[in-house]
């Protein structure tokens, strides 16, 4: 776990805003959404298709294509930058240098035509100023690195060569070859296997350790989560829910959100295979196009109140939980559970 109690943030995001504009009217893909990231720290952020986790992301490193995307308000602040103010070169001096990215599909990232040593080497002499003769040297430590058998000739290997593991590995060699002080991994385990997926998250636990990088890991699977995060962050409909460290949210949720995910996983204690029906939350997520004017998960909470349809509420900390731990509800979800246990 990362003592961040002393720290200056390294990523600070205040009330960020993102919109696309389509036929049918504005989406709203993110909605107010602020956080700090400190240095060393990983944060996982869960929530299903929609809830605009990966389009946060993508904003901090100004990868939306604007038209049809707008960042219509916030401010992001990356080690002493201002990125929405940021000139295009400084972001493209910062993208694969001060922050790293990985992105789920490594086939549609890597390119086909060249060679993984290439597309390795040209990171490294863009940013780091080597020479050819470096560069390559430091590409096939970087393949080393992250387990690819037989580096040094692997290396004039094309993508297509690789399995679908090992591409993921490339594309975390590139993203961390300048040592970068943020490495971002949107759904970079989903397309894999569980054997591949626990390889690939303990070889960034490691890389993190090593080279001291903040790592922030977006996922839908709060599997991944457990064995990976310092805090987690749940999102829904472009805004953060629940907020807090790993163990907090998985052992006293707040949101009922959190609380239908955690519910919603299966069962594998049961030793003598007994099979339970798995849990789903009802309902279907609110029109992004028309978002409520209240909770945008009330139609689908059983503990929702009044107030929960009338107006949205704040992200504050959590009434009797563990310093940090945030939530966004006008209901207490420990109370409610405790009399439903009670009957």
């Amino acid at each position: 776990m990362t003592d961040t109690s002393t720290q200056t943030p390294l990523l600070q995001i205040r009330d960020l805003s993102v919109r696309f504009r389509t036929d049918r009217g504005h989406v709203h893909a993110v909605n107010g959404v602020s956080y700090d990231l400190m240095p060393n720290e990983t944060l996982c952020i869960v929530g299903e298709s929609g809830s605009g986790k990966s389009v946060h992301a993508l904003s901090i490193l100004r990868l939306l294509p604007e038209p049809p995307a707008e960042i219509t308000s916030g401010r992001i602040h990356f080690d002493g930058r201002e990125l929405l103010t940021a000139s295009r070169q400084t972001m493209f001096d910062l993208r694969g240098n001060g922050i790293g990215m990985v992105f789920q599909n490594p086939m549609s990232s890597l390119n086909p035509v060249l060679t993984i040593g290439r597309q390795i080497t040209e990171v490294l002499r863009r940013h780091m100023k080597m020479d050819g003769r470096a560069a390559h040297v430091r590409a096939v430590e970087l393949l080393d690195r992250v387990r690819i058998p037989d580096a040094a000739s692997r290396i004039h290997s094309y993508p297509h060569e690789f399995s679908g593991g090992q591409r993921q590995r490339i594309m975390i060699a590139i993203a961390i070859a300048c040592n970068p002080r943020l490495l971002i991994a949107d759904e970079a385990t989903t397309a894999l296997d569980v054997t591949t997926q626990a390889e690939i998250i303990q070889l960034v636990r490691e890389l993190k350790d090593e080279k001291s990088m903040a790592v922030i890991w977006i996922t839908h699977d709060l599997g991944v989560v457990a064995g990976i995060a310092d805090t987690v962050q749940v999102m829904y409909a472009g805004a953060i829910v629940e907020r807090g460290p790993v163990d907090a949210i998985f052992n006293d949720p707040r949101s009922a959100y959190t609380f239908g995910l955690l519910n919603s996983l299966p069962d594998v204690s049961d030793v003598h295979g007994a099979r339970t029906r798995l849990r789903q939350i009802d309902g279907m997520p609110p029109d992004l196009h028309a978002l409520p004017a209240g909770d945008p998960f009330a139609p689908r909470n059983p503990y929702a109140t009044e107030r929960c349809f009338l107006e949205r509420p704040p992200l504050r900390q959590a009434e009797d939980a563990e310093p940090g731990h945030l939530v966004a509800a006008w209901y207490d979800l420990r109370k409610v559970t405790r009399r439903e246990a009670v009957g």
